[in-house]
């Protein structure tokens, strides 16, 4: 470890490496399509193993790298942009997305994830609603609170990226199919230590309040999507509760993802990637980010900021 230790650190690095982790955790290959389905629909969450290749996996470090650097060289006291040490990779670019980058440009032709999905979806024209996911930085010693990434549709200040309404207020994003999916990829090796996220199987639906880090009990601290090795896949439904747990490790754990909304829902999109970029990719890759494209002659302007508008 490369910050200052103490003894509360060394402690809590004991207690997580003897507790932390689900139990039973599965870790399934794309070709196991009928429990990667029961685990989805059941948990609100799928682990798959061996989704990237070697060649994909070090596009996807090096490019991962390359961000982390551009955005903590804006932030030298690491004070993050989603709690101390934790940032978003989409809230810390300009566009709210890093599709500018090649590394996540190749993420839309992995072929494991593309089967999953057509299977979750029943379809194959689900689209990209923007290319992110979150770092956070060695020495991050709190937990983040348990969250879930999408919400029913309050008014155009409070949830200007949001869209479901039921007048009657019968009816909830949580009593839906799943509307959007994440896919986060690692390229690390995730670990009790290296702050891997918190999951709690089976909230996908339910309409309890979360509970914040005073109320959350003991249980929901330790359930971690971890181990899991590097070039592996999580794929979630947005909708279930989660959050980051510290990191007391001496790496960068990234986990940068794509997220995609169902084929019959929609929520408002940024651009992400300019028109003569899109045009190198491949069809299905254009197909998935179709509504992600900049118009033909409009600039795109990319950087990486702490703050996205």
């Amino acid at each position: 470890m490369n910050y200052r230790v103490d003894e509360k650190d060394l402690a809590l690095a004991n207690y997580l490496t003897a507790h932390s982790g689900i139990r039973g955790l599965a870790l399934l290959g794309a070709d196991e399509l009928d429990r990667v389905r029961t685990h989805f629909e059941r948990d609100g969450f799928v682990v798959i193993r061996d989704a990237l290749n070697d060649e994909q996996l070090e596009c996807l470090r090096a490019g991962v790298n390359e961000a982390v650097q551009e955005i903590t060289a804006l932030d030298p006291e690491g004070k993050g942009n989603r709690g101390r040490g934790r940032y978003s990779f989409g809230g810390s670019s300009l566009t709210r997305s890093q599709l500018h980058r090649p590394a996540w440009q190749m993420l839309l032709s992995v072929e494991p994830m593309l089967a999953v999905l057509d299977l979750l979806f029943g379809s194959p024209d689900y689209v990209l609603r923007a290319a992110s996911g979150d770092f956070c930085l060695p020495g991050t010693k709190d937990y983040q609170r348990l969250h879930s990434d999408v919400r029913d549709w309050v008014d155009p200040v409070t949830t200007p990226f949001s869209s479901f309404y039921d007048p009657t207020g019968k009816t909830s994003l949580r009593d839906l199919p799943c509307p959007y999916i994440c896919v986060n990829f690692l390229p690390q090796t995730v670990h009790p230590l290296n702050g891997p996220t918190r999951q709690i199987p089976g909230t996908q639906k339910s309409r309890q309040p979360i509970p914040n880090l005073r109320d959350e009990p003991e249980w929901m601290r330790l359930s971690t999507v971890a181990p899991v090795p590097a070039g592996s896949m999580m794929i979630r439904d947005v909708r279930a509760w989660h959050g980051g747990t510290p990191n007391l490790s001496d790496e960068v754990r990234a986990i940068p993802n794509l997220e995609f909304y169902a084929p019959w829902f929609r929520e408002p999109i940024v651009p992400g990637i300019s028109d003569e970029a899109y045009q190198k990719l491949p069809y299905r890759a254009q197909q998935l980010a179709r509504f992600c494209v900049a118009d033909p002659g409009d600039a795109l302007t990319i950087g990486a900021t702490l703050r996205a508008p």
